[in-house]
Order: C-alpha cells, then structure tokens, then sequence
C-alpha cells in the first residue's frame, strides 16, 4: 500500500473510495436513464392530453356555431315570411276594398250619377290615372256599355288613391261586358308600336276566371304583366249582385322587389329561396342545380323531390315554420329552415353553407394548434436542457451528487405528475387550468405550468366570444339591413322627381347618423296644382326614431291629401301622435303647401329649424318667425301657419338641425352663418348642386369627426308658372 498526498492507494480508503464511486457512476447511470424515460414519458402524455383537449374544443365550438346558426337563421326566415306575407296581405286588402265598394254601386245605382271615364292617354305618363280599356268587338260608345262604364266609373277616385297608397303596379275591376277600369301610371303601355289602342281579353285571363271560379279572393300563379312584360302577381275577387257575377275587382304586384330582395340576402355561403304552392322554385340566387329557377313546365315539384330530406322540408314550410335541418343537395351540405307566407300558399327557404360554418372551428383549431406546438417545444428544450445541466453537475459535483441528485429528482418529478394528473381530468365541461403552489418551481416546470393556464384561460374565453359575437352580429346585422331598407323606401328616392311639372325642381337628401335615424323628408302633389313640403326631425336616434319617423310621415302625407291646412294636418296628427306614446318621442316639423301657378303657399312651424329663402337674383338669408310647440308634445294644443310667395327664380331651402349642429374635433359646431355661405357659393345653381355644396361645406369644416345627428336637406327652386 502506497500513500499518494495523504491518499492511500490500494488501501481500504482506496477500496472505499472506489466502492463509492463505482456507486456513484451506477446511481448516476440509472438516474439518467431514470430521468429521460420519465421526461419521454410525459412528453408523450401532454401530446396525448393536449390532442384530446383540441378535440374537446373543436367539437364544443362546433356545437356553439350549429346553435348560434339555428337560432338566428330560424329568426330571420320566420321575419322575411312575415313581411312577405303583410305585403301580400295589402295587396290583398286593396282588393277587397275596390270590390266593397264595387258591391255597394251594384246595389244602389241609383244613387250615384253617371261619372266620366275615358280612354288611356299616353302623355298621362307619370301621374296616376284611371283608364277606360274593352276586349276585342266592344264599343265603348254604345249606350247599355256606356252606361254600366258611366255607374263603374264612381270607383275612379278610389282606385286612384288606392294605386296611390300602397305598393299595387296597379288596380282595376272588370265587368262580365268586356268593360275594364284600371288604374296605373304609365297609359302609354297600353297602345302598340302602331299606335292602336290594346284590347285587352280580360274576361280570359287567369286572375278573371280564377275569381270567378273561386268565389272569394285567389291569387295566380307567377305570370308576365300583358302590357309591361314584367312579372308578377295577381290578386282577384268577384263582386255579385243578385246571385249573378257582377264585377271582378283585381290588383297587380310586380315581383322585381322580391327579386332584388332574394339577391341581397344571398351571398357565397348562404341563400334565400322562395318555392310557390306547386313545389316550384320561383325565385333563387342559383342559376344551375336544384335551386335553380325554371320554366313552369321544366320546374321539378320539390314537394316530391328524391332528396327525402329537402321534400319534407318543403312540404312542412309551407304549414308551418320549420326547424334547422341538415339537406344534401348538389354535393354540398346547407343547414336550412322555411317558414310560410300563408297568404299567399308560398314559402321562403334559407339555406347556409356547413362548410362556411364551420370555418370559426378550423380557425380556432388551427391557432390553437399553433399555440399548442409554441408551447410544447417550449417545454422539450427546457427539458432537454434541464437534462444536460443535470448530468453534468452529477458528474462535477461526485460525492455531493447521489443527495443533490435525490433532492432535484424529487423537485423535478414531484410537480410534473401534479401537471400531468390534472392535465388527464381536462375535459368536458372543465376545461379550466389553474395555476397552483406546487407548480411554481422558479424554473421550466412554471414556464410550462404558466403556458398551459394562460393557453386554457384564452380558449375559453374564446370560446365565450365566439358565441357572443356570432350571435349579437347575426341579430344586428339582419335586422339593421332590414330597417335600413324598410326606410330608405319610404322617402322620394327618384329624381329628378317630376320630369314633367317644369314650374319647379327640387331635391332632397337624408345621411342617417346611424344604419336608420329619425330624420325624413317628403314631398308630392296633393292635387295637380298643389305641392307638399315636409321636413322633420324625430327626438332620439336607430331603430326606434326610425318606427316614429315612419309612423308620423304616413299620417302627415294622410291629411295633406285630405285637403287640410298644414295648421290643420299638424293639430290632428299631434293628437293622433299623443295617444299611447309612453316612450314621449315627439317631432319637430316645417309642412308647407305651394300653390304652383302663382308661387303664394301657406307653412307652419312645429318646434323646426328657420328656413332659408333666396329671392331672383339674390343669397339666400333665414326666415325667422314664431314657431309652434313640437307635434305628440302635448294633446289639442293648437298649431300657427303664415303665408309667404315664392316668385319666379326663388329658392327654398329647409333642412334639420344636423346640418347646423355638425360637430369638428374641437366641438365647434357648423352653425347657420356657414350654412348661408355654402348654399351662397353657388346661390343659383339647381336643388341638386346646392345640396351638395352644403354637404361639402359640412364635410370640410367637421374633417372626419364622428357624425352624431342625421343630415337632412331639401331645396326647391320655383321656375314660375307654365307660359
């Protein structure tokens, strides 16, 4: 035995020295293979965890979308049925009113004298007329026919007022004779290119011998108008007088609203379809397929259709509304749902893409994919250099290694178990990893624990907008576009708007604040001398300011065509206004009547901005006098109106308190100083380009600031009377 440096060699100290370390590099050798089996392991366990909790996702997502789409498809079909149907059921009643009143002078002729009637006139274009129109061999002339012409014509009032009113292309009635009067605004469509006059077979058409045969209220199917060549619609009901057919009263809708209607509810992932009471696709945005529109005699009847599914969808829409179901059809998949236009016997389908519902799932799958693989090399490089660290201080620190080793093993294996038994309950409805003590470890263990809370953490919460977003998106959007059309089409949209009348010209214009405001415009003739001018602002904003505006301009437009006074129309529709309005909206008017042969007119006032005149020659300045209150303020307060005269050349301008009221980034307003010099930057230009330049001026001084009030302009310009 040999000492070396106090170390015995050969020796018990050498012999114990090397049983150590023969130990040691055993403990260290089964340790590591210990270490990087458990680290495999687990890397195969949180792969296998974490693949299960994307399928958990997924599917939960996918079922959120299936529901957000049942419900808001069902919702939307159901409100589009329902319109149709209301729409139909005007026509309908426009129907029954001419035939009332039809009934009525077939039991008292003697009580009406006999009124004058008159064949088409094509310079009538554009004003509503009631005209004279014979079948084939039928003289208008001869006594028994002039005579029953003459006791018909007493309806001419009404049929003109009831085109007038509502969305009808026009409305008639006809009698057994051969004798029709109809009611329209386009006579010219009633002459050949020669110049003869159409007769008309009317006692042959489907809408008469439907009628007659049905004896109560039948609509036709789809068909082309004879004089337009548009199609549409008709709706007919007989009219008896003692037991024998007496009339037949009728009405005619042209279905290009409905047309453009299906297109604008259909986009690359989703359709509406309308199907008539023979199964019969007649309105669609598809132009090949099953869904495709065809011919009456090329058409397929879904009701019978091999598609099992899509025929008892079919059939059950037109009962009742229907339930999401899944339909096979030209090799894709649709959720579609339908509901029925009962008045009419049709039905609207709706119909989206599977494949487009299911993107929000492949998206959120993929970024959580992505997250999940970030996360997951994350962890195997720690771990890889965890490893390493700890086989090299094993073999530097030799005798201190087997407790050094035991005590890092132990901190090492102790939270990743944690980690990976609740990893392994994950799921379901729990899918919620949640920081706790024995996974901060102040090293990768956190990092990792960390990444798998702040991963569970953001997919639920993605998961909560999701279904949030989608739903409330789905809901606003249907029924903004929806309010924005309903409005849009209820003011004077078509200028110039009357081509015909050169005494005056005149434009308006509304920019809502918001999808739908409380603003509106409006003007027509009351009679073939007198002018109407309506300008009006609705207290509050969106949807339901729009239901207001809607509510008092029908009422306004009522009166005025009775015949009242503007003071007058503004003191009855006030009172009608008060009755039930609980939600206290009220309106600020200026309603003033032109007479256009001498340019004098009558206006009142209710709570509105001043007006702005511009004589011949001269700028425009503000007319200030004594305003009335607010119409629906206040029940049997009685309204002022002045005269005023408008000489050939003048302006009027009247507007909304939007325009003045138009708010910059420093909250200065627009106010009336700069309206007179944008309306005087071209003081004699027409209505159209002195609009513009007003709402150029508006543009310029607010510079891109959020507009909080509608703008709502309108210009007339009177020429003086015909020479």
């Amino acid at each position: 035995m040999k000492k070396y440096k106090n170390i015995s060699i050969g020796g018990i100290q050498q012999k114990i020295f090397n049983l150590v370390l023969i130990m040691l590099l055993l403990v260290v050798a089964a340790y590591t293979v210990v270490i990087f089996y458990q680290a495999n392991q687990l890397t195969q366990l949180v792969t296998d965890t974490n693949e299960k909790q994307r399928q958990s996702i997924s599917a939960i997502t996918s079922q959120t979308m299936d529901g957000v789409i049942a419900a808001s498809l069902g919702r939307s079909t159901q409100m589009e049925a329902e319109i149709a149907n209301d729409m139909f059921e005007g026509v309908a009643n426009v129907v029954r009113m001419t035939a009332d009143y039809a009934e009525k002078l077939f039991e008292s002729p003697e009580n009406y004298a006999p009124f004058p009637v008159s064949l088409p006139n094509a310079s009538d274009d554009g004003n509503v007329s009631v005209q004279l129109l014979t079948e084939d061999g039928v003289d208008p002339q001869a006594p028994e026919i002039a005579e029953k012409a003459g006791l018909i014509g007493n309806i001419s009032p009404l049929l003109a007022a009831l085109y007038q009113n509502s969305d009808v292309s026009s409305c008639y009635i006809a009698l057994p004779d051969g004798v029709m009067l109809l009611a329209d605004d386009h006579p010219s469509s009633k002459y050949a290119a020669d110049g003869s006059l159409i007769t008309f077979p009317m006692t042959e058409r489907d809408w008469y011998k439907g009628a007659a045969e049905s004896s109560g209220l039948f609509f036709t199917d789809v068909v082309t108008d004879v004089f337009t060549g548009q199609i549409g619609i008709m709706c007919a009901m007989p009219v008896y007088h003692n037991g024998e057919l007496a009339a037949v009263a009728g009405a005619d809708y042209f279905l290009d609203r409905i047309s453009s209607g299906v297109s604008a509810l259909s986009n690359d992932s989703s359709m509406t379809i309308i199907v008539n009471e023979k199964g019969h696709v007649i309105f669609s945005p598809q132009t090949e397929g099953t869904f495709a529109v065809k011919p009456g005699d090329e058409a397929a009847n879904l009701r019978e259709s091999e598609n099992q599914e899509l025929a008892a969808l079919v059939n059950r829409a037109l009962q009742e509304p229907t339930d999401i179901v899944m339909v096979e059809a030209d090799g894709s998949s649709y959720y579609m749902t339908g509901a029925p236009v009962k008045s009419i016997g049709w039905t609207i389908l709706s119909a989206v893409s599977k494949e487009a519902t299911d993107q929000p799932a492949i998206m959120m799958e993929e970024q959580y994919n992505t997250i999940l693989n970030d996360a997951l090399a994350s962890f195997r490089n720690n771990l890889s250099n965890a490893s390493r660290t700890i086989v090299i201080l094993l073999i530097i620190v030799t005798v201190l290694a087997l407790t050094g080793a035991l005590v890092v093993a132990k901190r090492i294996v102790k939270p990743l178990e944690a980690i990976t038994r609740r990893v392994q309950t994950l799921g379901g409805n729990d899918l919620q990893f949640k920081m706790e003590d024995v996974y901060r470890t102040d090293d990768e263990i956190e990092i990792l624990a960390e990444s798998f809370a702040n991963l569970s953490a953001k997919t639920l919460q993605y998961v909560d907008q999701v279904k949030t977003v989608t739903a409330e998106k789905e809901r606003i959007g249907a029924e903004l576009n929806m309010a924005t059309a309903i409005q849009a089409s209820q003011l004077p949209r078509l200028f110039p708007a009357f081509p015909n009348r050169p005494e005056f010209d005149i434009f308006a214009s509304m920019t809502p604040a918001k999808e739908v405001g409380g603003d509106f415009y409006d003007f027509f003739l009351i009679d073939d001398n007198h002018i109407a001018l309506v300008m009006a602002d609705v207290s509050g904003k969106g949807v339901p300011a729009a239901l207001f505006m809607m509510v008092s301009r029908v009422l306004i437009k009522s009166h005025m065509q009775n015949g009242e006074s503007p003071s007058e129309a503004l003191a009855h529709v006030n009172d009608q206004l008060c009755e039930g309005n609980d939600a206290q909206y009220f309106v600020t008017v200026w309603l003033g009547v032109l007479e256009i042969s001498t340019g004098k007119g009558i206006a009142a006032n209710a709570g509105h901005e001043h007006p702005a005149l511009r004589r011949a020659n001269g700028k425009y300045e503000l007319v200030e006098y004594r305003h009335s209150p607010a119409v629906a303020t206040m029940e049997g307060i009685p309204f002022r109106q002045h005269e005023f005269e408008l000489h050939p050349g003048d302006s009027l301008f009247v507007y909304t308190d939007g325009v003045a009221e138009a708010t910059n980034k420093d909250n200065e307003l627009f106010g009336p100083e700069r309206m007179l010099n944008a309306l005087n930057k071209q003081a004699d230009a027409k209505p159209d380009v002195i609009l513009s330049n007003v709402m150029d001026g508006i543009n310029e001084f607010v510079a891109g600031a959020q507009q909080f009030d509608d703008i709502t302009m309108l210009c007339l310009k009177y020429n003086g009377p015909k020479s």
